[in-house]
């Protein structure tokens, strides 16, 4: 089985993850081993373009746009039909 080392790990987040292993009845490594676990394995969300850039524009307000009243469709063109 393989093993990895975390350098640099910030002081309160280990401190986090300790009081998380010990609610849970968990070592440390074990508690990181099911986050890492749960993380790893959860399928994707789907990737929704409109959602995305809602998400990121939200903050800055909306706009109300006057929209043009819809004129009627014109006459589709004749192809191959011999004006009178």
């Amino acid at each position: 089985m393989a093993s990895i080392t975390i350098r640099n790990l910030d002081d309160e987040l280990k401190r986090l993850l300790r009081v998380r292993a010990a609610e849970r009845g968990r070592s440390m490594e074990e508690e990181a081993r099911e986050i890492l676990r749960q993380v790893v394995t959860a399928p994707a969300p789907p990737r929704d373009m409109a959602a995305a850039i809602r998400s990121r524009v939200e903050s800055l307000g909306g706009v109300d746009l006057d929209l043009p009243p819809r004129e009627p469709m014109r006459e589709p063109p004749g192809f191959g039909r011999r004006r009178a």
